[in-house]
C-alpha cells in the first residue's frame, strides 16, 4: 500500500468519525466504534460474493438434512473461509432495507452480529461491538455509520476492487491494515491526550527480519514450517513472514505447510489479528490473547522461526507474581544456572527490572527453540529491541546475566542497529537481536555487530513519529555484509577528514563482551572516644530515633514503667510530624522490650564512659581490648550486636588513624597451599589478596601469622576487567600505584556482559578551524548590527 493511499483511506475514516460521531461520543473515544466497524467491514466484503451459498448449505442442514447443530465444515467449505455468517444479512443489506426505525435496524444488526461463526463472536465480544451498537442506534447515529461503511468508495478487503467509476482500489493487505490501525490508534490517542500507541513494526524492518532469518537456511527450510510471534499486535509479522517464504517470485518458495502462532494482551489488536488470520486462511485458534509473560499459553511447544517486536520500556510489575514468589523463580521459562567466577553452577536471576520487560519476551522464544533432536536446522530468531537490552543491568543483574546466558551458550548470531525514526510512533535508536542455536561453523563462538544507523531515505511526508525509511538497497547491503560475516570500515572524507556516512560491521569474539565485576577493598581505618553526646544516642533503636527521642524528652523514666499509659501521645506525634512507620515499626516502638534493651546498652555505654574516661584513641584495636577486657572484668556477655551498637556510636572513620584487624590467621601446609590453589597466586602475592603476613604476640612472619583488616565499605570500590585479561595483572597495573593499601576481594567477583555499539562504532567528528570560527562570529556581529539598526531606524 502506497502512502498516498494509506493516507486517503486514514482520512476517510476518520471523517466517518467527525461526520457521524461528534455529538455522541468525545473525540478520544471514536476508536471504540471506528476500529471494530472496521474489522466488521473487512470480514463482511469478503463473505458478501457467497453468502447465497451459505444460505444455502444451511437450508439443506435444517431442512434436508434436519441437523439440530450445523456442521460448521460445511458452512465453512460454503462461504470459502474459516468464519461464516448464517443471518440472511450483509452489512449492505442492512443499510438498504433501513427505514427511520432505529430500533428496527439495532435488532437486525445484533440479529446479523449473532450468525457470525464462534470464532467471529469472540472478535465482536473483545471490541464490545453490540453494546456500540446499542449507543449508536440510540442516538440516531446507526445507519448513518452504516452507511459510511458500506461506501463502494472504500476497499477493506486484501483484494483489489473497483470503485463505481471503474478506478482501482487498491487492496489492503494485513500489513496495511496494521498501518491503518496504528495511524488511527495514534490520532485517536492524541485527541484523549494519551501515549501514543505499540510500535508498530514498518514493512522494510520485517522484510530485513525476514531475509535475516530465512535466507541463511533457505536451502535447508524445514519441510512443516512453524512461526511464533509472542507480542504479535494486529499480526502484520507473521503474515508477513508467510508471505516472504510462501512467495512464487521471491528467492525462497517453501513447500510445505506453514503455520503462525502469536498471543496479543491488547483485546482490540487481537481482534485484528485473529480476523486476518481467518481471512488468510490461517487457523485463528493459534492465536492467543493475554499476557505473554502471565501464562505459557504454548507451554511445550517449539518453534522453527520466531519473530517480534516485543514492548520496550513497558512496566511488567502486574505480572511479577506470576514469574516471581519473593526471591524464587516460578516460571520455568526463566529459570537459568550460570558459572560463578569458580566455575560452579548456580541458579542465576535472569529477572529484568519490573520497569522492562522486553528481555523477558527474548526469554520466551529462547525457551522455545527447537533442539537439535527435533531439527537439523535448530530455531531462528529474530526481536526488536531497544538500546537497554544491550547495556542495562550491572553484573549479576537480571538483564546482564540474560545476555550472558544468551552468549554463552552461543546463540547470538548478531545485532543490527537500525536509523533513528525508522519506527511509527518512536524515534529512539533500535536493534534488531538474531539468534540461532545451529550456528554455521565460521559463526560458532562470534558476535557480528552491524551499524546500519546512517542507511535510510527520507519520507516526503512522516507517518507519525517515522520520517525515514530502508529502501530495498540498504535492506541488501546489510543481508550482504551479515551473510558474508563481514568486518567493515566507514570511509574517510579527505578534505573533512570525518566519517563518510555508510554501513560498518564488526566481528567479535563471545568473550569480547564479557566482563569480571571486581570489588576492590581498603581497609577501615577508625578513631574512637567515649563522650556523653555520643552515648546518649544508644537510648534510642536508629530506626525509631525520633519518636523515641521525643518520648525520652517528654516522660522521661516513665517510658520504662508507664510506657502503656503513653501509646496514643507517642503514636499521635508520630502521626502529626508524619513520620510514617510501618505495622512494625510502630509495634516495635510501643514495646518494652525495645526500651528495656536500649536502656541497657546506654547504661553498659556509660558504665564503659566512667571506666576508660574521654581519652581519643587514634588505634581502634587498642581502644577494643581496653573495651573487652573491661566487660570480661565485669562478667560481662553482650551480644555482638549490642557491642557493635556501641563501637558504632562512639567511632568514626580517620585516614591517619590505623587500621583495624579483624582477625589473625595461621596459614602454612596445606591450608595455605588450598588457599594459594584458589587465589591462583604466590606466598608473596597474598597482600594483593588481603592477607598480610605479621608476626603473633611478637614472633617474627616468617612463622606463617597473616593479619586480615575490616573493610571500609564507603571506600569499596569495583573495576570491571575484560574476560580477556587476567584480574591479578590488571589489579597491579591499574589500581595498586594509585591505592597501595587496597586488596582484591576475589570472593565478591561477578560476571557481567554487555554490548555498547558507541564504543565500537564512534564517530569522530573533527573539530572546526579556529580561523572558521571567528569568521562566523564576525559575520554573526555584523548582521546583527544592522539589525539593531534597522529597529531604531538608523539606517
Amino acid at each position: 500500500m502506497t502512502q498516498q493511499t494509506h493516507n486517503k483511506l486514514v482520512s476517510f475514516i476518520w471523517s466517518i468519525a467527525d461526520d457521524c460521531l461528534r455529538d455522541v461520543y468525545v473525540r478520544g473515544k471514536y476508536r471504540d466504534v471506528i476500529l471494530p466497524m472496521v474489522v466488521l467491514r473487512r470480514l463482511d466484503a469478503l463473505l458478501e460474493p457467497t453468502k447465497d451459498a451459505v444460505m444455502e448449505e444451511l437450508a439443506f442442514q435444517r431442512d434436508e438434512a434436519g441437523f439440530t447443530e450445523w456442521d460448521e465444515s460445511g458452512l465453512r467449505d460454503a462461504s470459502g473461509y474459516v468464519f461464516y455468517n448464517i443471518s440472511k444479512w450483509t452489512l449492505q443489506k442492512l443499510h438498504d432495507t433501513a427505514t427511520n426505525s432505529q430500533q428496527i435496524l439495532q435488532a437486525n444488526f445484533e440479529d446479523y452480529l449473532n450468525g457470525f461463526s464462534p470464532n467471529v463472536k469472540e472478535i465482536i465480544d473483545k471490541f464490545k461491538l453490540k453494546s456500540q451498537i446499542r449507543h449508536m442506534a440510540g442516538k440516531d447515529v446507526l445507519l448513518d455509520v452504516l452507511e459510511k461503511f458500506t461506501s463502494p468508495y472504500i476497499n477493506l478487503t486484501p483484494f483489489e476492487k473497483e470503485d463505481p467509476e471503474g478506478r482501482k482500489m487498491p487492496a489492503l493487505s494485513n500489513l496495511g491494515m496494521g498501518y491503518v490501525f496504528e495511524e488511527l490508534i495514534r490520532k485517536f490517542n492524541e485527541e484523549n491526550n494519551e501515549e501514543a500507541g505499540e510500535h508498530f513494526t514498518p514493512r522494510e524492518v520485517i522484510d530485513l527480519m525476514t531475509h535475516l532469518v530465512f535466507d541463511p537456511i533457505k536451502d535447508q527450510l524445514p519441510p512443516v514450517m512453524t512461526i511464533y510471534d509472542p507480542a504479535c499486535g494486529s499480526g502484520g509479522m507473521l503474515t508477513e513472514a508467510q508471505n516472504f517464504i510462501k512467495d512464487e517470485e521471491g528467492l525462497i518458495r517453501a513447500t510445505g505447510d506453514v503455520y503462525l502462532y502469536g498471543k496479543e494482551i491488547n483485546d482490540e489488536t487481537y481482534a485484528i489479528c485473529k480476523s486476518d488470520m481467518m481471512i488468510k486462511g490461517n487457523d485463528p485458534g493459534n492465536i492467543r490473547v493475554g499476557s505473554t509473560l502471565s501464562t505459557d499459553e504454548f507451554a511445550g511447544i517449539s518453534f522453527d522461526f520466531m519473530l517480534s517486536n516485543p514492548p520496550y520500556g513497558k512496566s511488567w510489575s502486574s505480572e511479577q507474581k506470576y514469574i516471581k514468589d519473593g526471591k524464587d523463580v516460578i516460571d520455568p521459562r526463566f529459570k537459568i544456572t550460570l558459572k560463578n567466577y569458580w566455575g560452579v553452577e548456580e541458579d542465576a536471576d535472569a529477572i529484568p527490572r519490573s520497569s522492562d520487560g522486553q528481555l523477558l519476551f527474548l526469554m520466551e522464544m529462547v525457551n522455545k527453540m527447537k533442539p537439535a533432536h527435533q531439527s537439523p536446522s535448530g530455531s531462528r530468531i529474530a526481536s526488536v529491541h531497544n538500546g537497554s537490552s544491550l547495556f542495562t543491568g550491572d553484573a549479576g543483574g537480571g538483564e546482564s546475566n540474560i545476555r550472558r546466558y544468551i552468549i554463552e551458550n552461543d546463540l547470538l548470531e548478531a545485532i543490527i542497529q537500525l536509523p533513528n525514526n525508522l519506527f511509527y510512533n518512536t524515534g529512539i535508536t533500535t536493534y534488531i537481536w538474531l539468534l540461532s542455536n545451529h550456528k554455521a561453523e565460521n559463526r560458532k563462538g562470534k558476535v557480528q555487530l552491524i551499524d546500519g544507523g546512517q542507511l535510510f531515505r527520507k519520507l516526503r511526508k512522516n507517518l507519525g513519529n517515522k520520517n525515514c525509511e530502508f529502501a530495498p538497497e540498504h535492506i541488501d547491503e546489510i543481508v550482504k555484509v551479515y551473510a558474508e560475516m563481514q568486518a567493515v570500515s566507514r570511509s574517510i572524507d579527505k578534505e573533512t577528514k570525518a566519517e563518510v556516512p555508510g554501513i560498518a560491521a564488526q566481528v567479535f569474539d563471545n568473550e569480547d563482551f564479557g566482563y569480571y565485576k571486581v570489588t576492590i577493598e581498603r581497609p577501615k581505618r577508625l578513631k574512637a572516644q567515649f563522650t556523653a553526646e555520643k552515648i546518649a544516642e544508644l537510648r534510642y533503636d536508629k530506626q525509631l530515633k525520633e519518636p523515641m527521642q521525643w518520648a525520652w524528652e517528654t516522660f522521661g523514666e516513665e517510658v520504662y514503667t508507664r510506657l502503656k499509659e503513653h501509646e496514643k501521645e507517642i503514636l499521635a506525634y508520630a502521626e502529626e510530624n508524619d513520620l510514617n512507620l510501618s505495622s512494625k515499626n510502630r509495634k516495635k516502638l510501643l514495646s518494652p522490650k525495645t526500651w528495656k534493651k536500649q536502656k541497657e546498652i546506654f547504661e553498659m555505654a556509660e558504665k564503659l564512659h566512667q571506666a576508660i574516661g574521654e581519652k581519643e584513641y587514634l588505634d581502634f584495636n587498642i581502644f577494643k581490648k581496653e573495651v573487652e577486657g573491661k566487660l570480661k572484668e565485669w562478667k560481662l556477655k553482650p551480644g555482638a550486636s549490642e557491642k557493635n551498637a556501641i563501637y558504632n556510636a562512639v567511632s568514626w572513620y580517620d585516614a591517619e588513624a590505623e587500621k583495624v584487624i579483624k582477625k589473625k590467621e595461621k596459614l602454612s601446609g596445606e591450608k595455605l597451599s588450598s588457599l594459594l590453589a584458589h587465589l591462583s597466586c604466590t606466598e608473596e602475592q597474598l597482600p594483593d589478596f588481603g592477607y598480610f603476613p605479621t608476626g603473633k604476640a611478637g614472633e617474627p612472619a616468617s612463622r606463617g601469622w597473616y593479619v586480615i583488616f575490616e573493610t571500609e565499605t564507603d571506600l569499596r570500590d569495583y573495576e570491571n576487567v575484560p574476560l580477556k585479561e587476567q584480574i591479578h595483572s590488571y589489579f597491579l597495573e591499574e589500581v595498586k600505584p594509585h591505592v597501595p593499601e587496597a586488596w582484591l576481594n576475589l570472593d565478591a567477583t561477578k560476571i557481567g556482559y554487555e554490548i555498547s555499539f558507541n564504543k565500537y562504532f564512534y564517530r569522530h567528528t573533527p573539530l572546526r578551524s579556529l580561523d572558521t570560527v571567528a569568521k562566523e562570529i564576525l559575520e554573526l556581529e555584523e548582521k546583527n548590527e544592522g539589525l539593531i539598526m534597522d529597529i531604531l531606524n538608523l539606517a
